[in-house]
């Protein structure tokens, strides 16, 4: 599954919160190679185009032209309800003029954003301090996003600061635990799947759609994490179209993402290796990736013409992993209808997976219930609804198991399958011929012995 389908294509709003560290976080041989390059390519040359249209870094620091000062502030402060915390505001360099901040609060959970947060209106700096702070105080639970200007002729950039008030740090913590564990039980679910494969030296029973569907998934999903980590074109256009929200990709998704696809190669690997018997990528699948692919360089064209922009053409990598989540089960489970039997296809994949998506659920309850925002759960039916439809198929695949074809001992299934080539070859032998049964000969004298009779 997914996981870690997580939150692809809902750009966060003012009213959302941060998100936790584990939280958002073939083909055939003859196909899988030239994708592979071609991709390759596409992303070096769509990374360089960006680059080149690249701008400067903003949102957590208010920066100087160049030989100025730098003043920075906490990018979040995370508050419990009733607590009182101070924030500092530091300087690169000792401030040779006392510095006025003005506060402005852009973005509120709340119509009026007094009744979460105790906020000053203004910050003095004072001349010769390398900073000052001021203090906040947290009446109710929500989320605000402030800015803090400056008239002052070297600062000139907005400075900018998210604050949530939330219910229990405890629950706080615990849905950060959670994300750290679903992020590795969805990280270490690829692995059954390739120890399954090489110990039976065959990949018989393992779906090649599948197969193929999940590496153009993850191929999407890495390049859109990839270019909203690390392209800074990209991550200031999401800025400027978003100034309240936090950029949906952490380092773990970049992780994730990239460890799947690594693992979806070594699939590849061995389909090339092992035998599959009659399998093949089938024409519904290939006209699937076809349409895939073919939309994601149409689009590219766009981008380039400057028809749209490049952070949407980045999103519509997140709407294929999308679609690819939604179709790829389908193949393995009527593999697995036809044959009556699931032998072949990882039940430790499916295990992992499907504990991996509750655990993601469960994080959206602790983390909608203690930020009074149910929007993150209700409100993102993209992420909510992916994770459980993955849950439901991972059921339907353990009954499959356990329920309707269960697999039989290693000994006892090839002694079977050994008493039927015997069998076969027993009626293959051509049976020999009988003799044709006649009267019986005497074998010795009837009567007396004697001298014949005359007539």
């Amino acid at each position: 599954m997914l996981p870690p389908d997580e939150e692809l294509t809902a750009e966060p709003s003012s009213g959302t919160t941060e998100m936790s560290v584990g939280q958002s976080w073939l083909r055939s041989p003859s196909l899988g190679a030239p994708v592979f390059w071609t991709l390759l390519q596409l992303v070096m040359g769509l990374t360089g185009v960006m680059s080149g249209l690249s701008a400067p870094e903003g949102g957590l620091q208010l920066s100087a032209p160049e030989g100025g000062l730098e003043l920075s502030a906490p990018e979040s402060v995370i508050l419990q309800q009733q607590q009182q915390d101070t924030v500092q505001i530091s300087s690169s360099a000792p401030l040779n003029e006392t510095v006025l901040l003005l506060l402005n609060v852009t973005s509120s959970s709340h119509r009026n954003w007094s009744t979460v947060l105790s906020l000053p209106q203004e910050v003095w700096l004072t001349a010769g301090s390398t900073g000052g702070s001021f203090n906040v105080t947290a009446l109710a639970v929500g989320q605000i996003t402030a800015f803090f200007t400056s008239n002052h002729s070297d600062l000139s950039v907005s400075l900018r600061i998210r604050f949530q008030v939330i219910h229990s740090r405890v629950l706080d913590i615990l849905s950060e635990v959670i994300g750290w564990i679903y992020f590795l039980v969805w990280s270490v679910s690829f692995y059954p799947q390739a120890w399954e494969n090489w110990r039976r030296k065959s990949v018989v029973g393992f779906n090649l759609d599948f197969l193929a569907l999940n590496l153009t998934g993850f191929i999407a999903y890495s390049v859109f994490n990839i270019c909203l980590f690390w392209v800074s074109a990209v991550k200031e256009e999401f800025l400027k179209k978003n100034p309240n929200g936090v950029n949906p990709v952490t380092a773990s998704d970049v992780f994730f993402s990239l460890h799947a696809l690594l693992l979806c190669w070594v699939y590849v690997c061995q389909a090339v290796l092992y035998p599959k018997g009659e399998q093949s990528v089938s024409r519904p699948a290939r006209g699937l990736l076809l349409v895939g692919w073919t939309f994601a360089l149409v689009s590219l064209f766009l981008a380039v013409a400057r028809v749209i922009g490049w952070l949407e053409y980045i999103y519509y990598f997140s709407y294929i992993k999308l679609g690819v989540t939604l179709v790829k089960y389908v193949p393995q489970a009527y593999m697995n209808y036809a044959r009556r039997s699931t032998v072949g296809w990882s039940i430790g994949n499916v295990l992992l997976d499907f504990t991996g998506g509750i655990l993601s659920i469960l994080q959206m309850v602790l983390q909608s219930y203690n930020n009074d925002q149910w929007m993150l759960f209700f409100g993102n039916p993209t992420k909510f609804g992916l994770g459980l439809f993955s849950v439901l198929f991972d059921l339907l695949f353990i009954s499959q198991h356990y329920c309707l074809y269960k697999a039989l001992p290693e000994g006892t299934e090839r002694l079977e399958e050994s008493e039927e080539s015997e069998e076969s070859e027993e009626s293959e032998e051509p049976e020999e011929p009988e003799e044709p049964v006649g009267p019986e000969e005497p074998v010795g004298p009837v009567g007396p012995v004697g001298p014949p009779l005359l007539p």
